[in-house]
């Protein structure tokens, strides 16, 4: 996958459109990621503990990488993500005209 853990990316359809938010975990073999801030769900969560509190949680649910787009970190671009051979690596580079520099690799 072109979406890596940590990568900042926006939402290209679905009801959370043009949203942005950091990957948080990703899972490959179902084709979807966990966006911060994105894909909001509702949880009834009863209390557990002595002194816990109970309430309805709102959190984070998994999202198809295909709905979502890398942000390049150098010019601010939603962007599709190339690779290239660097000193002997693999790396990942931005494909927008004019920028074509390199991301960082972050989660792998």
């Amino acid at each position: 996958m072109k979406i890596c853990k940590g990568d900042t990316v926006v939402v290209i359809s679905g009801d959370d459109k043009g949203a942005k938010g950091k990957v948080l975990r990703m899972d490959p073999k179902a084709g979807k990621a966990v966006v911060e801030g994105v894909s909001m769900a509702s949880r009834h969560q009863r209390p557990r503990k002595q002194g816990e509190e109970g309430g309805i949680i709102r959190r984070e649910t998994p999202i198809y990488a295909c709905k979502l787009m890398v942000v390049c970190p150098a010019c601010g671009k939603p962007t599709r993500v190339g690779y290239t051979v660097v000193d002997g690596k693999k790396v990942r580079v931005c494909k927008n005209e004019g920028c074509k520099k390199a991301f960082p690799q972050r989660g792998v």
